[in-house]
């Protein structure tokens, strides 16, 4: 009986994904208009457009990798205090979405910005420099943290016998670190290319003329309900991404597992140490900048015409219906991350706590399948869909799709922490009449609760601050507060984007704060 509940919920599961992932995706491909294929390809704009789109994410993709690598490099190889203060303000941008780090830099950098009136230098920020300089904002976190997690599996004794054998520092970085961040670097690559390739936010606020791929495409679909071009353009954007997940499934299957047996200790400089840590103020500063522009225009009663503290921006952002989107926001957060968690941890324990059949191992690849699925494109298959459908214009489809764009990550989280338990568990605890459903309540979920309040965490953030997927599902009733910022700035309204940005901001500092004190104060009580 307890086996057939098992396997009941597993063919749920399964059954849930192909509906909310794989169908829509072949009903895309279905609706690609191969006849109007050529016509798009032989349009004057579209190689520009392709253009663009790889160059802009191709140098956003080499600075955010390069960058990012640095900082974790600093981090791990230097004494410098305050250590944790610094990795939360790294990944500070991952807390707001792509479109306020573009409407960030127009406050900042633009005709009429902040640094632009106080130095009086205009850079140009609209076209490629304002896609780069946003987009690299953007996306350096998520390949920060990669590398952070890279470098805590170093082996030190590696570099002790390079300075036994006299090998300089530079050709010990060359040879031992490089190799040993290798999979780092390449996962982090493909994470940032896919992340900027797929991006509209940032491309629509900076972009000036230069038109990328997801700004037609969402033009196209928004603006002009041209859901065929749409399925089209989606296709194409489909593609890189695809590749790069197969290229990531690949080089993971060759990757093994590092045990430290002695961490990297750290040599000292005060020298280097204080110009790391002045780099990392420096540094630290400039990503602070953008929310210092949201809390001028929020509080200051017309910059730069008029300094004085006002509150009347507020009072108008809040008279305007804002509670209606906040409570949509918090509702599809709050239920992404309840079911997502359920359901991502619940598959993970399925593919690594029971036997590899071809079930699981189908189970597996769909979870990851997500991975290479760009929201944008995504959002269009829902719309192609379910749009006969009576949960279409409901906050469910919107947490539905949230769900499937973000599993994959959780999906890992859970999975590398429960292979980590004994491999006979299952047959220990078969052999005394205990079920698998049983030791999953009983054992791996109180033993794995920090993993799910990170994968809870993760969830709520991102269904924050997404615009991708749930732009193409939205109506006035539905409306989410991270796509209430380009309906204000097309308003010419940017006081109030800087109000919806900060509070998106605030909320998910809350979340992450209060994750963090829950899994303390649960360490603390075991």
């Amino acid at each position: 009986m307890k086996k057939r509940i098992f396997t009941s919920l597993k063919c749920l599961l399964i059954s849930y994904l192909c509906i909310s992932l794989v169908f829509p995706l072949l009903l895309l491909f279905l609706r690609i208009p191969m006849n109007e294929v050529g016509l798009l390809l032989s349009q004057g704009r579209f190689l520009p457009m392709l253009w663009d789109s790889l160059l802009t994410t191709l140098i956003s993709t080499v600075i955010s990798v390069s960058l990012s690598f640095l900082l974790a490099l600093g981090l791990n190889r230097c004494n410098i205090p305050g250590k944790t203060v610094y990795c939360v303000l790294f990944t500070l941008p991952m807390l707001i979405p792509s479109i306020s780090h573009g409407m960030g830099l127009v406050l900042l950098l633009g005709d009429n910005g902040i640094l632009t009136n106080i130095l009086g230098i205009n850079i140009g920020l609209y076209g490629y420099k304002g896609i780069i300089l946003g987009s690299v904002l953007y996306s350096f976190p998520v390949a920060f943290l990669l590398f952070q997690d890279g470098f805590q599996y170093e082996d030190y004794h590696l570099y002790e016998a390079a300075q036994v054998l006299g090998i300089s520092p530079w050709h010990s970085f060359r040879g031992i670190t490089l190799p040993a961040m290798k999979r780092s670097i390449v996962a982090s690559f493909l994470a940032v290319f896919t992340m900027v390739f797929t991006d509209y936010g940032v491309p629509l606020m900076t972009g000036g003329t230069v038109m990328t791929l997801p700004v037609y495409m969402y033009r196209e679909v928004i603006g002009m309900m041209n859901h065929k071009g749409g399925a089209l353009v989606g296709g194409i954007l489909l593609f890189p991404a695809f590749v790069a997940f197969l290229f990531d499934l690949r080089s993971s299957r060759g990757s093994t597992v590092s045990n430290v047996a002695k961490p990297y200790q750290i040599s000292c400089r005060p020298v280097r140490d204080r110009l790391v840590m002045i780099l990392f103020l420096l540094f630290c500063l400039t990503l602070l900048l953008p929310v210092g522009a949201f809390l001028c225009l929020s509080f200051l009663r017309q910059y730069p015409l008029d300094l004085h503290f006002t509150l009347s921006h507020v009072k108008k952002v809040f008279s305007s219906g804002i509670g209606l989107y906040l409570i949509n926001s918090l509702a599809v957060a709050s239920m992404t991350a309840f079911v997502g968690m359920c359901l991502s941890y619940f598959a993970a324990f399925i593919t690594t706590r029971s036997k590899q059949s071809l079930s699981n191992k189908v189970l597996h690849l769909i979870s990851l399948l997500s991975m290479a699925v760009p929201g944008v494109v995504l959002g269009l298959c829902y719309v192609l869909s379910f749009r006969s459908f009576r949960i279409y214009s409901t906050i469910f489809i919107l947490a539905m799709v949230n769900i499937a764009h973000f599993f994959s990550s959780p999906y890992l989280l859970a999975y590398n922490s429960l292979r980590k338990f004994n491999p006979n568990l299952e047959d220990v605890g078969q052999s005394l009449g205990i079920g698998p459903m049983q030791l999953l309540f009983s054992v791996y979920i109180p033993s794995t609760a920090k993993t799910l309040i990170e994968m809870y965490s993760y969830y709520f953030v991102n269904a924050m601050i997404t615009i991708s997927a749930v732009s193409f599902l939205i109506n006035f009733k539905t409306n989410t507060l991270s796509l209430m910022i380009p309906q204000l700035e097309s308003q010419s309204f940017p006081e109030g984007t800087a109000i919806i940005s900060l509070l998106i901001l605030l909320i998910n500092l809350g979340v992450k704060a209060l994750a963090y004190l829950v899994g303390k104060y649960g360490k603390s009580a075991q």
